[in-house]
Protein backbone atom coordinates (compact mmCIF):
# COMPACT_ATOMS: atom_id res chain seq x y z
CA UNK A 1 0.00 0.00 0.00
CA UNK A 2 2.93 1.94 0.48
CA UNK A 3 3.84 2.53 -3.17
CA UNK A 4 0.38 3.38 -4.05
CA UNK A 5 -0.04 5.91 -1.26
CA UNK A 6 3.78 7.42 -2.38
CA UNK A 7 2.68 7.63 -5.88
CA UNK A 8 -0.48 9.58 -5.01
CA UNK A 9 1.73 12.12 -3.25
CA UNK A 10 4.40 12.30 -6.32
CA UNK A 11 1.82 12.74 -8.70
CA UNK A 12 -1.14 15.00 -6.74
CA UNK A 13 -3.58 12.47 -6.48
CA UNK A 14 -6.49 12.92 -3.53
CA UNK A 15 -6.38 9.50 -2.14
CA UNK A 16 -7.30 8.14 1.26
CA UNK A 17 -6.61 4.70 2.36
CA UNK A 18 -8.00 2.85 5.41
CA UNK A 19 -6.02 0.02 7.25
CA UNK A 20 -6.69 -2.52 10.04
CA UNK A 21 -4.74 -1.93 13.54
CA UNK A 22 -4.22 -4.45 16.18
CA UNK A 23 -6.85 -3.82 18.85
CA UNK A 24 -5.76 -0.60 21.26
CA UNK A 25 -4.84 -2.59 24.64
CA UNK A 26 -2.23 -4.70 22.00
CA UNK A 27 -0.60 -1.47 20.60
CA UNK A 28 3.03 -0.63 20.98
CA UNK A 29 3.59 -4.62 22.22
CA UNK A 30 4.52 -6.07 18.99
CA UNK A 31 1.89 -7.90 18.74
CA UNK A 32 0.47 -10.27 15.62
CA UNK A 33 0.67 -7.96 12.76
CA UNK A 34 1.42 -4.77 14.75
CA UNK A 35 2.51 -2.39 11.79
CA UNK A 36 2.95 1.65 13.23
CA UNK A 37 1.50 2.08 9.91
CA UNK A 38 1.22 5.90 10.53
CA UNK A 39 4.80 6.62 11.50
CA UNK A 40 5.53 4.56 8.13
CA UNK A 41 3.30 6.91 5.94
CA UNK A 42 3.91 9.78 7.38
CA UNK A 43 6.64 11.06 5.09
CA UNK A 44 4.21 10.29 1.89
CA UNK A 45 0.93 11.56 3.34
CA UNK A 46 -0.79 15.08 3.92
CA UNK A 47 -2.13 13.91 6.91
CA UNK A 48 -2.39 10.61 8.80
CA UNK A 49 -5.22 9.54 11.20
CA UNK A 50 -5.07 6.92 14.11
CA UNK A 51 -9.18 6.45 14.74
CA UNK A 52 -9.17 5.46 18.92
CA UNK A 53 -12.98 5.33 19.83
CA UNK A 54 -15.73 4.41 16.96
CA UNK A 55 -17.18 7.71 17.62
CA UNK A 56 -14.33 9.92 16.19
CA UNK A 57 -14.72 7.22 12.95
CA UNK A 58 -17.17 9.20 10.75
CA UNK A 59 -15.88 13.09 11.41
CA UNK A 60 -12.22 11.35 10.93
CA UNK A 61 -13.59 9.90 7.38
CA UNK A 62 -14.95 13.19 6.46
CA UNK A 63 -12.11 14.86 7.69
CA UNK A 64 -9.35 13.29 5.46
CA UNK A 65 -11.77 13.26 2.28
CA UNK A 66 -11.24 17.22 3.11
CA UNK A 67 -7.59 17.24 3.39
CA UNK A 68 -7.43 14.73 0.57
CA UNK A 69 -9.02 17.40 -2.40
CA UNK A 70 -7.70 20.95 -0.95
CA UNK A 71 -4.67 22.75 -1.55
CA UNK A 72 -2.20 20.19 -3.42
CA UNK A 73 -4.32 17.17 -3.71
CA UNK A 74 -2.74 14.46 -2.23
CA UNK A 75 -3.02 10.97 -0.03
CA UNK A 76 -4.42 10.60 3.45
CA UNK A 77 -4.26 7.81 5.93
CA UNK A 78 -6.67 6.52 8.19
CA UNK A 79 -5.82 3.67 10.64
CA UNK A 80 -8.65 1.73 12.99
CA UNK A 81 -7.62 -0.83 15.77
CA UNK A 82 -9.71 -3.78 15.67
CA UNK A 83 -11.55 -3.05 18.20
CA UNK A 84 -12.77 -0.32 17.49
CA UNK A 85 -14.27 -1.47 14.19
CA UNK A 86 -15.85 -3.66 16.14
CA UNK A 87 -17.61 -1.13 18.63
CA UNK A 88 -21.41 -0.31 18.38
CA UNK A 89 -22.03 3.66 17.51
CA UNK A 90 -24.61 6.05 15.99
CA UNK A 91 -22.27 7.47 13.16
CA UNK A 92 -22.74 11.35 12.95
CA UNK A 93 -21.63 12.97 10.15
CA UNK A 94 -20.32 16.16 10.08
CA UNK A 95 -21.90 18.77 7.45
CA UNK A 96 -20.13 18.84 4.38
CA UNK A 97 -17.91 21.68 4.56
CA UNK A 98 -17.72 22.69 0.41
CA UNK A 99 -14.39 23.65 -0.55
CA UNK A 100 -13.83 27.15 -1.83
CA UNK A 101 -13.07 28.14 -4.96
CA UNK A 102 -9.71 29.05 -5.00
CA UNK A 103 -8.83 32.65 -4.97
CA UNK A 104 -5.21 34.43 -6.30
CA UNK A 105 -3.35 34.56 -3.23
CA UNK A 106 -2.60 38.80 -3.12
CA UNK A 107 0.74 38.04 -3.31
CA UNK A 108 0.42 36.71 -6.28
CA UNK A 109 -1.66 39.15 -7.62
CA UNK A 110 0.72 41.86 -7.14
CA UNK A 111 2.62 39.75 -9.72
CA UNK A 112 0.82 39.45 -12.48
CA UNK A 113 1.66 42.58 -14.08
CA UNK A 114 5.63 41.66 -13.89
CA UNK A 115 4.57 37.80 -15.35
CA UNK A 116 2.48 39.89 -18.00
CA UNK A 117 5.21 42.20 -19.48
CA UNK A 118 7.36 39.55 -19.70
CA UNK A 119 5.49 37.17 -21.88
CA UNK A 120 4.57 40.27 -24.13
CA UNK A 121 8.50 41.46 -24.50
CA UNK A 122 9.47 37.74 -25.05
CA UNK A 123 10.46 36.71 -28.38
CA UNK A 124 11.13 33.35 -28.44
CA UNK A 125 8.45 31.99 -25.03
CA UNK A 126 6.91 29.05 -24.32
CA UNK A 127 4.63 27.32 -22.23
CA UNK A 128 5.54 24.14 -20.21
CA UNK A 129 2.00 22.51 -18.72
CA UNK A 130 2.00 19.77 -16.30
CA UNK A 131 -0.61 17.56 -14.08
CA UNK A 132 -2.07 20.92 -12.79
CA UNK A 133 -3.66 21.93 -15.57
CA UNK A 134 -5.84 18.57 -15.23
CA UNK A 135 -6.05 18.83 -11.18
CA UNK A 136 -7.31 22.81 -11.60
CA UNK A 137 -9.26 21.66 -14.66
CA UNK A 138 -7.68 25.07 -16.07
CA UNK A 139 -7.82 23.73 -19.75
CA UNK A 140 -9.71 26.23 -21.48
CA UNK A 141 -7.10 29.28 -18.95
CA UNK A 142 -4.50 27.25 -20.66
CA UNK A 143 -5.76 27.29 -24.54
CA UNK A 144 -6.72 30.66 -23.99
CA UNK A 145 -2.91 31.61 -22.97
CA UNK A 146 -1.53 30.06 -25.71
CA UNK A 147 -3.83 31.36 -28.19
CA UNK A 148 -4.04 34.55 -26.73
CA UNK A 149 -0.47 35.23 -26.86
CA UNK A 150 0.65 32.55 -29.73
CA UNK A 151 3.04 31.02 -27.68
CA UNK A 152 3.63 27.11 -28.30
CA UNK A 153 2.51 24.77 -25.60
CA UNK A 154 4.83 21.81 -24.39
CA UNK A 155 3.80 19.28 -21.87
CA UNK A 156 5.41 17.30 -18.91
CA UNK A 157 4.08 13.68 -19.60
CA UNK A 158 1.57 14.08 -16.74
CA UNK A 159 0.44 17.00 -18.49
CA UNK A 160 -0.22 15.21 -21.43
CA UNK A 161 -4.10 15.29 -22.53
CA UNK A 162 -3.90 18.56 -20.59
CA UNK A 163 -3.77 20.67 -24.14
CA UNK A 164 -5.04 19.41 -27.86
CA UNK A 165 -2.55 16.98 -29.00
CA UNK A 166 -4.09 18.33 -32.39
CA UNK A 167 -3.44 22.05 -31.38
CA UNK A 168 -1.23 23.93 -34.12
CA UNK A 169 0.81 25.56 -30.83
CA UNK A 170 0.93 21.87 -29.72
CA UNK A 171 4.41 20.49 -29.26
CA UNK A 172 4.07 17.44 -27.25
CA UNK A 173 6.04 16.33 -24.29
CA UNK A 174 9.84 17.47 -23.58
CA UNK A 175 12.67 15.79 -21.23
CA UNK A 176 14.55 12.72 -21.25
CA UNK A 177 12.72 11.07 -24.03
CA UNK A 178 10.35 14.22 -25.41
CA UNK A 179 10.50 15.76 -28.90
CA UNK A 180 13.80 16.86 -30.14
CA UNK A 181 12.27 19.84 -31.00
CA UNK A 182 10.45 20.44 -27.50
CA UNK A 183 13.63 20.09 -26.24
CA UNK A 184 15.65 22.55 -28.34
CA UNK A 185 12.76 24.95 -27.69
CA UNK A 186 13.21 25.03 -24.45
CA UNK A 187 16.95 25.24 -24.30
CA UNK A 188 16.92 28.23 -26.91
CA UNK A 189 13.43 29.89 -25.50
CA UNK A 190 14.32 33.51 -23.85
CA UNK A 191 11.28 33.13 -21.24
CA UNK A 192 9.50 29.32 -20.07
CA UNK A 193 6.08 29.91 -18.50
CA UNK A 194 5.74 26.98 -16.08
CA UNK A 195 2.15 26.26 -15.76
CA UNK A 196 1.34 23.19 -12.81
CA UNK A 197 4.30 21.24 -13.14
CA UNK A 198 7.77 21.08 -10.77
CA UNK A 199 10.52 21.45 -13.09
CA UNK A 200 11.72 17.83 -11.85
CA UNK A 201 15.37 16.39 -13.15
CA UNK A 202 13.65 14.39 -16.22
CA UNK A 203 12.18 17.21 -17.67
CA UNK A 204 14.84 19.67 -17.06
CA UNK A 205 17.66 17.19 -17.34
CA UNK A 206 20.91 18.69 -16.32
CA UNK A 207 19.71 21.61 -14.05
CA UNK A 208 22.76 23.84 -14.02
CA UNK A 209 22.22 24.03 -18.20
CA UNK A 210 18.56 23.84 -18.37
CA UNK A 211 17.02 27.01 -20.40
CA UNK A 212 20.03 28.90 -20.21
CA UNK A 213 18.67 31.87 -21.75
CA UNK A 214 15.41 31.65 -20.20
CA UNK A 215 13.53 34.05 -17.60
CA UNK A 216 11.32 31.66 -15.75
CA UNK A 217 7.64 32.37 -14.67
CA UNK A 218 6.27 29.50 -12.39
CA UNK A 219 2.65 28.83 -11.83
CA UNK A 220 1.99 25.90 -8.81
CA UNK A 221 -0.39 25.47 -5.96
CA UNK A 222 2.41 24.35 -3.74
CA UNK A 223 4.47 27.13 -2.92
CA UNK A 224 7.58 24.86 -1.87
CA UNK A 225 7.94 23.78 -5.77
CA UNK A 226 8.55 27.31 -6.95
CA UNK A 227 12.15 27.92 -7.08
CA UNK A 228 12.84 24.65 -5.69
CA UNK A 229 14.86 23.09 -8.36
CA UNK A 230 15.10 26.36 -11.13
CA UNK A 231 15.77 29.77 -10.60
CA UNK A 232 11.94 31.78 -11.26
CA UNK A 233 12.22 35.17 -11.95
CA UNK A 234 8.39 35.58 -10.89
CA UNK A 235 7.38 33.31 -8.78
CA UNK A 236 2.99 33.06 -9.01
CA UNK A 237 2.21 30.72 -6.18
CA UNK A 238 -1.84 29.41 -6.58
CA UNK A 239 -4.43 27.51 -8.30
CA UNK A 240 -3.49 27.25 -11.97
CA UNK A 241 -6.99 27.91 -13.09
CA UNK A 242 -7.73 30.57 -10.54
CA UNK A 243 -4.23 32.63 -11.49
CA UNK A 244 -4.07 31.98 -15.33
CA UNK A 245 -7.73 33.83 -15.48
CA UNK A 246 -6.60 37.01 -13.63
CA UNK A 247 -3.33 36.28 -15.84
CA UNK A 248 -5.00 36.03 -19.25
CA UNK A 249 -6.29 39.36 -19.70
CA UNK A 250 -3.13 41.14 -18.77
CA UNK A 251 -1.33 39.25 -22.29
CA UNK A 252 -0.94 40.06 -25.73
CA UNK A 253 -0.80 39.13 -28.96
CA UNK A 254 2.53 38.63 -30.48
CA UNK A 255 3.34 36.77 -33.93
CA UNK A 256 7.27 35.71 -33.35
CA UNK A 257 7.23 34.59 -37.20
CA UNK A 258 10.87 33.76 -36.63
CA UNK A 259 10.94 31.77 -33.94
CA UNK A 260 7.90 29.52 -34.89
CA UNK A 261 9.65 29.36 -38.43
CA UNK A 262 12.67 27.88 -36.09
CA UNK A 263 10.37 25.44 -34.40
CA UNK A 264 9.15 24.42 -37.81
CA UNK A 265 12.48 23.99 -38.90
CA UNK A 266 13.05 21.64 -36.19
CA UNK A 267 9.77 19.61 -36.78
CA UNK A 268 10.59 19.37 -40.36
CA UNK A 269 14.64 17.99 -39.97
CA UNK A 270 14.92 16.01 -36.65
CA UNK A 271 11.37 13.78 -37.35
CA UNK A 272 11.14 12.18 -33.88
CA UNK A 273 8.20 10.14 -34.63
CA UNK A 274 9.31 8.49 -37.59
CA UNK A 275 9.09 4.69 -37.02
CA UNK A 276 12.55 2.92 -38.29
CA UNK A 277 11.99 0.68 -41.21
CA UNK A 278 11.94 -2.76 -40.10
CA UNK A 279 10.32 -6.28 -41.14
CA UNK A 280 9.53 -6.74 -37.09
CA UNK A 281 6.71 -5.84 -35.20
CA UNK A 282 7.77 -2.66 -33.25
CA UNK A 283 5.91 -0.78 -30.49
CA UNK A 284 5.82 2.02 -32.58
CA UNK A 285 3.40 0.27 -35.04
CA UNK A 286 0.96 -1.07 -32.47
CA UNK A 287 1.11 3.00 -31.18
CA UNK A 288 0.60 4.51 -34.11
CA UNK A 289 -2.34 2.15 -34.90
CA UNK A 290 -3.82 2.54 -31.69
CA UNK A 291 -3.48 5.93 -32.01
CA UNK A 292 -5.60 5.46 -35.09
CA UNK A 293 -8.55 3.86 -33.04
CA UNK A 294 -8.29 6.61 -30.10
CA UNK A 295 -9.18 9.24 -32.97
CA UNK A 296 -12.26 7.68 -33.91
CA UNK A 297 -13.15 7.62 -30.40
CA UNK A 298 -11.86 10.47 -28.16
CA UNK A 299 -13.64 9.66 -25.24
CA UNK A 300 -11.32 6.69 -24.87
CA UNK A 301 -9.09 6.83 -21.63
CA UNK A 302 -5.32 5.55 -21.87
CA UNK A 303 -3.34 4.19 -18.63
CA UNK A 304 0.35 3.31 -19.36
CA UNK A 305 2.55 1.21 -17.07
CA UNK A 306 6.43 2.39 -16.46
CA UNK A 307 9.02 1.39 -18.81
CA UNK A 308 9.44 1.93 -23.07
CA UNK A 309 6.36 1.47 -23.93
CA UNK A 310 4.85 4.29 -21.41
CA UNK A 311 7.62 6.47 -23.03
CA UNK A 312 6.26 5.23 -26.84
CA UNK A 313 2.83 5.77 -25.82
CA UNK A 314 3.97 9.64 -24.43
CA UNK A 315 5.22 9.98 -28.07
CA UNK A 316 2.61 8.17 -30.44
CA UNK A 317 -0.61 8.92 -29.23
CA UNK A 318 -2.80 11.88 -29.54
CA UNK A 319 -5.36 13.56 -26.51
CA UNK A 320 -7.41 15.92 -27.87
CA UNK A 321 -10.12 15.76 -24.89
CA UNK A 322 -9.33 17.00 -21.19
CA UNK A 323 -8.16 14.09 -18.86
CA UNK A 324 -7.83 11.26 -20.97
CA UNK A 325 -4.31 9.76 -20.37
CA UNK A 326 -2.92 8.69 -17.05
CA UNK A 327 0.13 7.29 -15.92
CA UNK A 328 2.41 6.74 -13.12
CA UNK A 329 4.64 9.50 -12.83
CA UNK A 330 7.28 10.75 -9.72
CA UNK A 331 7.44 7.54 -8.54
CA UNK A 332 7.62 5.22 -11.81
CA UNK A 333 5.62 2.04 -10.45
CA UNK A 334 6.05 -0.71 -12.31
CA UNK A 335 2.59 -3.03 -12.33
CA UNK A 336 0.32 0.32 -12.31
CA UNK A 337 -1.22 -0.11 -15.65
CA UNK A 338 -3.97 -3.12 -15.21
CA UNK A 339 -4.88 -1.99 -11.41
CA UNK A 340 -5.35 1.59 -12.69
CA UNK A 341 -7.10 1.11 -15.52
CA UNK A 342 -10.02 -1.13 -13.86
CA UNK A 343 -10.30 1.89 -11.76
CA UNK A 344 -10.52 4.22 -14.73
CA UNK A 345 -12.82 1.72 -16.11
CA UNK A 346 -15.14 1.73 -12.99
CA UNK A 347 -14.92 5.49 -12.76
CA UNK A 348 -16.14 6.28 -16.11
CA UNK A 349 -18.07 3.28 -16.84
CA UNK A 350 -19.34 4.12 -20.57
CA UNK A 351 -15.95 5.11 -22.10
CA UNK A 352 -12.95 2.44 -23.85
CA UNK A 353 -10.31 1.98 -21.43
CA UNK A 354 -6.98 1.03 -22.81
CA UNK A 355 -4.15 -0.15 -20.31
CA UNK A 356 -0.97 -0.31 -22.19
CA UNK A 357 1.09 -2.66 -20.40
CA UNK A 358 4.93 -3.88 -20.79
CA UNK A 359 5.27 -7.60 -19.33
CA UNK A 360 8.05 -6.80 -17.00
CA UNK A 361 5.35 -4.97 -15.23
CA UNK A 362 2.61 -6.48 -15.99
CA UNK A 363 3.78 -9.96 -14.65
CA UNK A 364 3.51 -7.81 -11.29
CA UNK A 365 0.03 -7.34 -11.17
CA UNK A 366 -1.72 -9.56 -13.65
CA UNK A 367 -3.78 -11.22 -10.80
CA UNK A 368 -5.72 -8.12 -11.24
CA UNK A 369 -7.17 -9.94 -14.30
CA UNK A 370 -9.58 -11.60 -12.10
CA UNK A 371 -10.98 -8.64 -10.99
CA UNK A 372 -11.37 -7.64 -14.51
CA UNK A 373 -13.43 -10.61 -15.17
CA UNK A 374 -15.41 -10.62 -11.82
CA UNK A 375 -16.86 -7.60 -12.03
CA UNK A 376 -17.15 -7.22 -15.77
CA UNK A 377 -14.44 -4.53 -16.52
CA UNK A 378 -14.40 -4.16 -19.75
CA UNK A 379 -10.92 -2.99 -19.90
CA UNK A 380 -8.64 -3.40 -23.32
CA UNK A 381 -5.04 -4.80 -22.34
CA UNK A 382 -2.15 -3.74 -25.08
CA UNK A 383 0.56 -6.06 -23.52
CA UNK A 384 3.65 -5.01 -25.50
CA UNK A 385 5.93 -8.29 -25.29
CA UNK A 386 9.51 -7.64 -25.48
CA UNK A 387 10.53 -10.36 -23.53
CA UNK A 388 13.11 -7.80 -21.33
CA UNK A 389 13.00 -4.88 -18.84
CA UNK A 390 13.19 -2.79 -21.71
CA UNK A 391 14.39 0.55 -20.37
CA UNK A 392 16.96 -1.52 -18.28
CA UNK A 393 18.01 -3.38 -21.06
CA UNK A 394 18.42 -0.20 -23.30
CA UNK A 395 20.76 1.69 -20.29
CA UNK A 396 23.16 -1.09 -20.12
CA UNK A 397 23.07 -1.27 -23.58
CA UNK A 398 24.04 2.58 -24.18
CA UNK A 399 25.72 3.10 -20.69
CA UNK A 400 27.14 0.05 -19.29
CA UNK A 401 28.94 -1.07 -22.24
CA UNK A 402 26.19 -3.59 -23.01
CA UNK A 403 26.55 -5.99 -19.70
CA UNK A 404 22.63 -7.14 -19.81
CA UNK A 405 22.31 -8.30 -16.12
CA UNK A 406 18.70 -9.84 -14.93
CA UNK A 407 16.93 -7.86 -17.75
CA UNK A 408 15.23 -11.07 -19.99
CA UNK A 409 12.08 -11.81 -18.32
CA UNK A 410 10.19 -14.87 -18.93
CA UNK A 411 6.84 -15.24 -19.00
CA UNK A 412 3.94 -17.68 -19.28
CA UNK A 413 2.11 -18.28 -22.16
CA UNK A 414 -0.40 -15.03 -21.64
CA UNK A 415 -3.04 -16.46 -23.88
CA UNK A 416 -3.46 -19.63 -21.49
CA UNK A 417 -3.21 -16.99 -18.62
CA UNK A 418 -6.20 -15.24 -19.68
CA UNK A 419 -7.82 -18.03 -21.24
CA UNK A 420 -7.90 -19.19 -16.85
CA UNK A 421 -9.13 -15.70 -15.66
CA UNK A 422 -12.16 -16.28 -18.29
CA UNK A 423 -10.54 -13.01 -20.49
CA UNK A 424 -11.04 -12.84 -24.08
CA UNK A 425 -7.15 -12.84 -25.88
CA UNK A 426 -5.39 -12.59 -28.92
CA UNK A 427 -1.41 -13.06 -30.25
CA UNK A 428 -0.33 -10.72 -32.58
CA UNK A 429 3.55 -10.58 -34.36
CA UNK A 430 2.98 -9.52 -37.50
CA UNK A 431 1.83 -5.35 -38.63
CA UNK A 432 -0.47 -6.25 -40.75
CA UNK A 433 -2.56 -7.79 -37.63
CA UNK A 434 -2.36 -5.01 -35.26
CA UNK A 435 -5.40 -2.82 -36.68
CA UNK A 436 -7.80 -5.63 -36.75
CA UNK A 437 -6.90 -7.04 -33.67
CA UNK A 438 -7.38 -3.82 -32.41
CA UNK A 439 -10.68 -3.34 -33.22
CA UNK A 440 -11.50 -7.23 -32.50
CA UNK A 441 -10.38 -6.05 -28.94
CA UNK A 442 -12.84 -2.65 -28.74
CA UNK A 443 -15.66 -4.18 -30.04
CA UNK A 444 -15.19 -7.07 -27.37
CA UNK A 445 -18.34 -6.71 -24.44
CA UNK A 446 -15.82 -7.57 -21.36
CA UNK A 447 -12.61 -7.87 -20.59
CA UNK A 448 -9.89 -8.61 -23.50
CA UNK A 449 -5.87 -8.61 -23.69
CA UNK A 450 -3.58 -8.26 -27.35
CA UNK A 451 -0.50 -9.83 -26.48
CA UNK A 452 2.05 -8.19 -29.33
CA UNK A 453 4.97 -9.80 -29.70
CA UNK A 454 7.42 -6.69 -30.45
CA UNK A 455 11.01 -6.58 -31.64
CA UNK A 456 13.38 -7.32 -28.80
CA UNK A 457 16.28 -5.04 -29.37
CA UNK A 458 14.33 -1.76 -30.52
CA UNK A 459 15.37 1.71 -27.68
CA UNK A 460 13.44 4.91 -27.30
CA UNK A 461 14.31 7.79 -28.92
CA UNK A 462 15.25 10.73 -28.90
CA UNK A 463 16.77 10.39 -25.13
CA UNK A 464 18.53 13.04 -23.23
CA UNK A 465 21.62 11.19 -21.40
CA UNK A 466 21.73 10.57 -17.86
CA UNK A 467 23.18 13.56 -16.39
CA UNK A 468 22.85 15.68 -19.92
CA UNK A 469 21.13 18.49 -20.85
CA UNK A 470 18.36 18.92 -23.20
CA UNK A 471 20.54 20.33 -25.98
CA UNK A 472 22.24 16.90 -26.38
CA UNK A 473 19.57 15.50 -26.81
CA UNK A 474 20.47 12.17 -28.91
CA UNK A 475 18.14 11.00 -32.04
CA UNK A 476 17.30 7.76 -33.47
CA UNK A 477 20.42 7.01 -35.79
CA UNK A 478 18.28 4.67 -38.71
CA UNK A 479 15.60 7.80 -39.01
CA UNK A 480 17.96 11.20 -38.84
CA UNK A 481 20.89 9.96 -40.94
CA UNK A 482 22.20 12.94 -42.30
CA UNK A 483 19.90 15.59 -41.11
CA UNK A 484 21.26 19.48 -40.35
CA UNK A 485 22.39 20.46 -36.92
CA UNK A 486 19.55 22.76 -35.72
Amino acid sequence: LVTGIMGAKADSVPLVAVTGQVARAALGTEAFQECDICSIAASCTKKTFMVMSAEDLAPTIREAFQTAQEGRPGPVLVDVPRDVQLEVVEAMFPEVNAIPAPEVPSGTRDKLQAAARLINEAERPVIISGHGIQTSGAYAELLALAENTRIPVITTLLGLSGFPSGHPLSLGMLGMHGMYWANIAVDQADLIVGVGMRFDDRVTGKVSTFAPHARIVHIDIDPNQIGRNVTVEVPLPGDAKAVLQSLVPLVSYKARPQWMQFIDGLRRDHPSLAVPPSDKLQTQHVLANLNEILQEDEGSLVVTGVGQHQMWAAQFLSFNRQNTFVSSGGLGAMGFELPAALGMQAGRPAATVWSIAGDGGFQMTLQELVTAAEEKLPVKIALINNGHLGMVRQWQEMYFENHLKAVPVPGPDYLKLAEAYGVEAVRVSEQEDVLPALRQAKAHDGPFLIEFVVDQSTNVYPMVPPGGSLADTIEDPAVVKGAPSP
